[in-house]
């Protein structure tokens, strides 16, 4: 548990203190030489604001290629076949130190991005990337239950209330974090390799599935949106950009007080990028105080920048919101996932495989 004591340590130390003073700010600048360039992004769905690319292609004279994928193991799978043509990923801790151990990732130019001063001190060297070889955050959230306040009018505290719902649920596709959160409640570690506690776990979910009609796959809060669920498990992000979208109290999110997963996702460039120093810069770019803080002001996700934070570019409602930043009490039942070694993912994969073929999905 060492590492995971680290990062919600870090996150504690992180919670942001509002400021009512911005700072003198400089717009980013483009170094030249990179007009007529093209920059391929592989990013999770729901994830950069309306302008950041275009502003990035008008600042650069660029074109940006950007697709999108639906979980870490997508993305990986995607690069272990053999990189397509993309020059830069978002994966989460665990996955960056997986790929960085399996030779899918280049190490950053950091002469070349410094924008890193801008970040959170505290986020950086963490565990699965020693020196940031490899990888600088880009966003850190949590999963949690994103909810119809229609039907939860008092909110939902526990995850007893999912389990027990008599009505429509949807869970996500990330088979480590619902497996953690089913080791909560055993009493084992949400990064265990033991066979038998994983699928100990497998039931433990198995058991209180009833009510499942989906394992989405980052896209819950759309079956949410449409109504076809009642609740559903999720970063918390998504759920708080519906709420947004509709100018509604519709829809709520909470941190059930077992605890749930912490995670931070990550900057990285994959092995044979086609053109690693526009990605690079494009990091450069993301880091910026303002680039950083409109990001976040839009997806509705926790910045690890502080110059973004200690500025006053970041809206106040999403800076005092414990669902986007979370209070320490909060934190301190958060896990984070590590990379568990090829051995045991294969145990997890099964035993998820396993439970969908029971839960008919």
């Amino acid at each position: 548990m060492k590492k995971i004591g680290f990062l919600l340590a870090v996150l504690l130390l992180a919670l942001p203190m509002v400021t009512a003073d911005s700072h003198e700010y400089e717009a980013w600048t483009c170094p030249e030489g990179y007009e007529g360039q093209t920059l391929s992004i592989f990013n999770w769905s729901t994830y950069i604001a309306e302008d950041t690319v275009p502003n990035f292609e008008d600042a650069c004279g660029v074109t940006v290629n950007y697709d999108i994928y639906e979980s870490n193991e997508a993305m990986l799978a995607r690069i272990r076949q053999g990189n397509p043509g993309y020059d830069l990923i978002v994966p989460s801790g665990g996955t960056v130190q997986r790929m960085a151990e399996e030779g899918l990732l280049i190490p950053l130019s950091k002469d070349m991005i410094p924008n890193i001063a801008n970040l959170i001190p505290d986020l950086l060297n963490a565990p699965y990337d020693p020196d940031n070889t490899y990888s600088l955050p880009y966003q850190w959230g949590t999963v949690g239950v994103g909810y119809s306040t229609e039907v939860f009018p008092d909110g939902i505290t526990s995850w007893d209330q999912v389990w027990a719902h008599d009505g429509s649920v949807a869970w996500l596709d990330d088979r480590q974090t619902m497996f953690g959160i089913a080791h909560l409640f055993l009493g084992t570690d949400p990064n265990t390799t033991d066979g038998d506690e994983i699928v100990a776990a497998r039931d433990y979910l198995l058991e209180r599935g009833g009510n499942v009609v989906a394992v989405a796959a980052d896209d819950g809060q759309v079956l949410l949106e449409r109504g076809e669920v009642d609740i559903a498990i999720e970063y918390n992000g998504d759920i708080l950009q519906i709420s947004w979208d509709c100018e509604c109290d519709d829809y709520a999110y909470a941190i059930p007080d077992e605890g749930s997963n912490v995670w931070i996702d990550n900057l990285a460039i994959p092995v044979d990028a086609p053109n690693p120093e526009l990605a690079n810069v494009f990091i450069d770019y993301i880091l910026d105080a303002k680039v950083g803080a409109d990001l976040t002001n839009y997806i509705w996700y926790a910045s690890p920048n502080q110059a973004s934070i200690e500025s006053g570019f970041i809206d106040e409602e999403i800076l005092n919101d414990p669902a986007i930043f979370p209070t320490p009490e909060q934190v301190a039942n958060l896990f984070a996932i590590i990379d568990v070694g090829a051995e045991a993912e294969e145990l997890i994969n099964n035993a998820w495989d396993e439970m969908l073929i029971f839960l008919g999905q």
